[in-house]
């Protein structure tokens, strides 16, 4: 049994997590959920007051991971190509790490929920090509890139082939890791 505050509530959203990961997963429900945690649906909604404020929970937790993560690159790392490149690193190691997490990233674990919650996911996607760009950028001015580089092109190009890593990994239920290939891609992304 949880006992302090909050602990209930991270349990709920781990169990969730678990069951995503589950590569033939049923759609999540509050019925199987509160099975899974031997718990009542009304004991849920205590905690949640619906399946999507749960998904907004894993959301928040991937956001707070990724771009706290991100942000230490971008601190750390003087050079804008090994920005995007270990940017690019972290994006697809989460993936691998965190596959239900992995699920909600590519709208497969969204599907007939609210519509906000893949608005969230676009945002969080659209700030991670913001900072790509931004690394880009810096490459350029560094002269790691050329001068005539479309930095906003070359960044949703990469922002592309996370979502389409991440994709393959759901979809080929977690056995095409999202890092397979990766240093020979890095090559070909990045022009090396």
């Amino acid at each position: 049994m949880a006992s302090k505050p909050g602990e209930r509530k991270l349990q709920i959203l781990q169990t969730v997590a678990q069951m995503l990961e589950q590569p033939k997963s049923e759609k999540i429900t509050t019925a199987a959920l509160a099975e899974r945690l031997e718990l009542s649906e009304a004991a849920l909604y205590r905690h949640f007051a619906s399946k999507a404020q749960m998904f907004e929970g894993l959301i928040e937790f991937i956001e707070q991971t990724v771009f706290g993560l991100i942000n230490k690159i971008t601190q750390e790392e003087k050079s804008g190509l090994k920005q995007a490149e270990e940017i690019v690193s972290l994006l697809l190691g989460f993936a691998e790490k965190n596959r239900g997490m992995t699920r909600v990233l590519v709208g497969d674990a969204l599907v007939n929920e609210n519509e906000r919650l893949q608005q969230r996911i676009n945002q969080l996607l659209d700030r991670i090509e913001a900072t790509l760009k931004q690394s880009l950028r810096i490459a350029a001015t560094q002269g790691e890139m050329g001068e005539a580089v479309d930095v906003g092109a070359h960044a949703n190009v990469l922002v592309c082939y996370v979502i389409g890593r991440w994709t393959q990994f759901a979809k080929s239920g977690f056995t095409r890791e999202p890092m397979a290939q990766w240093p020979a891609q890095l090559s070909i992304l990045l022009h090396k």
